[in-house]
């Protein structure tokens, strides 16, 4: 059940066939309900708008232990990461996406700025994730991860390194595209933090630093996605940048990176 504690968002069609849709997440607007933090949810949005899909999707357990309804949802973006996602419309729509996601035939790419200067190109971060030993709301990467390890890959690419002053210091930052060949919870953040570049404003996993660049949020921002339709047409969406994104380029004296 939805426990919603403001009016419905507004949220930015960037892609719409008979099947799905892809949308621009807002920062700061859940994907859906947990049992436990209050609304409002895209997925609020998906039932006032799209109603047909309200049975569409799978449910999930919240963390109370309720039966949290999902309509139209295959996946998901943390709370605070802005940009593209897919929603299904119908069920051949979200049999036909989630399947694609379970084969990895669908391609996420993502912006983030990360603390430290990272000199190499290009890497892979190749490395299993548990549950943190101290924390349940934290996943890791690192000696001493608990649970279930599960395989995880992310291909990162350098865009740009600057340098700024932070808390009367200079810092240095690296601006990456980052893409999940796997789909874990906090993947992206969980791996760079295990390669000691955390996500600037990632105050779950980083937070003994402070916020930077100018942002109230951890600046990770997925921007394009790359799919199959159901008539098997290979499509692909990229969300506009958020302003704090553009700010952050400015602060930095970097270019725009443009889309490959």
């Amino acid at each position: 059940m939805s426990n919603k504690s403001t009016k419905t968002p507004k949220v930015e069609i960037l892609y719409e066939d008979k099947n799905c849709i892809v949308v621009n997440k807002p920062a700061g607007l859940m994907v859906h309900p947990d049992g436990r933090a209050p609304g409002p949810f895209l997925s609020d949005w998906v039932l006032e708008n799209y109603s047909k899909s309200k049975n569409v999707g799978e449910p999930a357990r919240g963390v109370d232990g309720s039966t949290i309804a999902r309509p139209g949802i295959v996946h998901r973006l943390d709370r605070e990461t802005s940009g593209v996602l897919i929603i299904a419309k119908t069920k051949k729509g979200h049999a036909q996406l989630k399947k694609q996601f379970q084969d990895r035939t669908i391609k996420k790419k993502y912006l983030v700025f990360v603390w430290g200067d990272m000199m190499e190109e290009f890497g892979t971060i190749t490395r299993p994730i548990g549950r943190n030993n101290s924390d349940f709301r934290k996943w890791s990467a690192q000696r001493g991860a608990r649970g279930e390890m599960r395989d995880a890959e992310t291909y990162w690419t350098r865009i740009a390194n600057g340098v700024t002053p932070v808390a009367e210091r200079m810092e240095k930052f690296t601006l990456l595209e980052v893409e999940p060949k796997t789909g874990r919870t906090h993947q992206i953040r969980v791996h760079l933090l295990a390669v000691y570049h955390p996500v600037v404003g990632d105050t779950l996993y980083a937070p003994k630093r402070p916020m930077a660049l100018g942002f109230a949020r951890t600046a990770l921002h997925a921007r394009s996605i790359e799919f199959t339709t159901l008539d098997d047409k290979r499509v692909k969406v990229e969300a506009p940048l958020p302003k704090d994104f553009d700010e952050a380029f400015k602060e930095l004296g970097i270019a725009v990176p443009k889309h490959k």
